[in-house]
């Protein structure tokens, strides 16, 4: 047993915004575990009602729906929110009026509401890497704004890439954390378990997966890898490279962008597993879903470090 950190509750509140499949809520088992303290989520929301499914099946617990028809009066109070938020356009014209102006038709907005009327300690944030650049910058200068300015919270944000944490897939997103009291975040993390792709793959693979031998003959007509196993990408200009680590899934990208030694594709499973999802994760969608589920998920190990390392900073 763990001896709880001093500076932690015994037991921590918290919801579950744009859950998918709950990359964050994986994440926040393992680092409330690492802090000695328990986590307790009192609430969970997502629109697709085949992540719900995923989310409830491993669970046990359905996500409400659409965020944006849910009043957050009927949230029940709690101490640290997570969010993976849609990135959508923002009005920088409103700035001035207040977040309820520059930010209203985005999903944002359903953050800021929820936060100004539930006032939790914390949150923790997760985006897309050209978030900061989207708009030329106005649509995160607008998130950074209503966040610090309008609504109170210390914050701070970093890219972070996946490869970094332990897992063989290249996947940089930005993290934003913020609390009602200063803090100061180190955004450098010892990560003590490494794995690598012979980690990921699966020994047996149904031959649904694999690709044509049109396909596979093509690829292997254009590229040599250096390395076995290695993930086989495709660009949209159809320049093929490989690497010893996938990069980033895509919710919507062609079934054969990556293929494992340019030859089949990712099983459901593995890619669950290159988003650090442990294999007691239930499957309970079609590959289709699945596939879409896993490239809009959080990496549960890089979203567990950032939480092990805030938490102590901010309770």
């Amino acid at each position: 047993m763990i001896e709880r950190n001093k500076t932690t509750p015994s037991t921590i509140k918290f919801i579950d915004l744009f859950c998918g499949i709950g990359g964050f809520r994986y994440a926040s088992q393992q680092a409330f575990q690492q802090l000695g303290s328990k986590g307790q989520c009192l609430f969970s929301s997502d629109i697709d009602k085949f992540a719900a499914e995923s989310y409830q099946a491993n669970f046990g617990e359905k996500p409400a729906g659409d965020i944006t028809k849910v009043d957050e009066k009927d949230i029940p109070d709690f101490d640290l929110l997570f969010a993976g938020f849609p990135c959508q356009a923002f009005s920088i014209c409103g700035l001035q009026k207040g977040f309820a102006d520059s930010t209203k038709g985005t999903l944002f907005f359903d953050i800021a509401r929820i936060l100004k009327a539930k006032q939790p300690n914390a949150f923790v944030l997760e985006n897309v890497k050209n978030l900061i650049s989207h708009d030329g910058g106005r649509t995160f200068q607008t998130i950074i704004h209503v966040l610090r300015e309008e609504l109170g919270y210390f914050v701070d944000y970093k890219i972070l890439n996946a490869l970094d944490f332990g897992l063989p897939q290249k996947r940089e997103r930005i993290i934003i954390a913020g609390a009602k009291k200063p803090f100061d975040m180190d955004w450098r993390f010892d990560i003590q378990y490494v794995k690598t792709l012979k980690d990921i793959l699966e020994d047996k693979v149904d031959k649904k997966h694999y690709a044509s031998e049109e396909i596979v003959k093509k690829r292997k007509e254009m590229h040599r890898a250096e390395t076995t196993p290695a993930i086989w990408h495709e660009n949209k200009s159809g320049n093929i490279s490989s690497y010893p680590y996938s990069c980033a899934l895509r919710a919507g990208a062609s079934y054969n962008y990556l293929l494992v030694d340019g030859e089949r594709r990712l099983t459901p499973r593995e890619m669950l597993r290159l988003q650090g999802f442990p294999d007691e994760f239930k499957i309970v969608v079609s590959d289709a879903q699945i596939r879409k589920q896993a490239g809009n998920a959080v990496p549960v190990n890089m979203a567990a470090k950032v939480i092990e390392t805030f938490i102590p900073l901010v309770f």
